[in-house]
């Protein structure tokens, strides 16, 4: 049976809750935990972005036998990535045997702060595959140097580092970053059950028994009110395209999403108490080929997931 996870969304909740739910998504029986790592949400009614690093140290702290990983981290242009070499050395150190490191081509919602020009996406392909290199490097606690066509780094070294690296997570919504994964990544994450993304991952060179998939869902004990909640708080979703990594601010997406509905909300997120539909949306993901599973409860209500999950779904996984 497949493992399941359980998503962080670091848009959605303070940093204290978000280790407070890390804990009980480890008691409730879930296998593993993925952090979101934003600089803004995605709309302002989702109201919170904090520090992923200082959250996973919370983490560090509150579980015991869970994974843990960024889901996921970019590492081009907000953040240097030798600096994300120490933050992910420093977690793995943290979380002994249980880090992964998630790593993506980023949106601009997240990298342009620093007013830096946001490249096309085959730009943004080749800094990850770049970045991803210099991680890798700087993990065996040598002095290293690097001189790239987008990064250098000089006389750098980690003086804390884990005694194995932790594995790195490439995630891909399209075949040619799902190449990438399969070329550069020890893993792969996506957020469409689509089998062709496991196929070119795994020609390009991917471990298919290291792929995770995410889930959104909404769970309420009513239907309406979970259509509802989704509608308020992710309905960015539904949006078109390549707006979600090209839009800037929270503010734009608050625009681009004005005519988006219930309806079209709830065609691409599992609304509601009906187990049968959880339970074929993790099988719709499994069926493609993803060997883990992570789920991403949309709102405020986490507790009421983590009853109906621990009573009604994780047992009928193997969980």
């Amino acid at each position: 049976m497949a493992k399941i996870g359980y998503a962080l969304s670091s848009e959605e909740h303070p940093p204290l809750d978000l280790v407070r739910y890390g804990k009980i998504a480890e008691e409730s029986g879930f296998n593993f935990i993925m952090v979101s790592d934003h600089f803004h949400p995605w709309l302002e009614s989702q109201g919170h972005s904090p520090f992923v690093w200082s959250v996973i140290g919370g983490l560090s702290q509150v579980t015991k036998n869970v994974r843990i990983g960024t889901g996921v981290t970019c590492p081009t242009v907000r953040t240097h990535p030798a600096v994300i070499a120490q933050a992910a050395a420093t977690a793995a150190c943290m979380l002994p045997g249980r880090f992964l490191l998630g790593l993506g081509t980023g949106e601009n919602l997240n990298e342009h702060i620093t007013g830096e020009h946001w490249p096309p996406i085959d730009i943004r392909q080749e800094m990850l595959e770049e970045a991803t290199e210099i991680i890798r490097l700087l993990m065996g606690g040598e002095e290293e140097n690097y001189w790239g066509n987008y990064y250098t780094v000089e006389n750098a070294r980690l003086y804390t580092y884990p005694t194995e690296p932790p594995p790195i997570y490439i995630a891909a919504s399209g075949t040619d970053s799902a190449q990438l994964a399969g070329a550069i990544g020890d893993g792969l994450i996506s957020t469409a059950p689509k089998e062709d993304l496991v196929e070119a991952y795994e020609e390009a060179g991917g471990n298919r028994s290291k792929t995770i998939g995410q889930v959104t869902v909404c769970w309420a004990e009513d239907e309406a009110e979970a259509r509802k909640t989704a509608h308020e708080i992710w309905r960015f979703t539904a949006l078109p395209g390549t707006l979600s990594a090209d839009l800037p601010t929270p503010a734009h997406f608050e625009s681009a999403s004005k005519l988006v509905t219930e309806e079209q909300v709830a065609e691409s997120i599992i609304c509601g108490p009906d187990k049968k539909k959880h339970l074929e949306g993790i099988q719709e993901m499994i069926d493609a080929g993803f060997e883990e599973v992570y789920i991403h409860q949309v709102g405020r209500d986490q507790e009421g997931f983590f009853e109906f999950y621990k009573k009604n779904i994780l047992p009928e996984m193997g969980t």
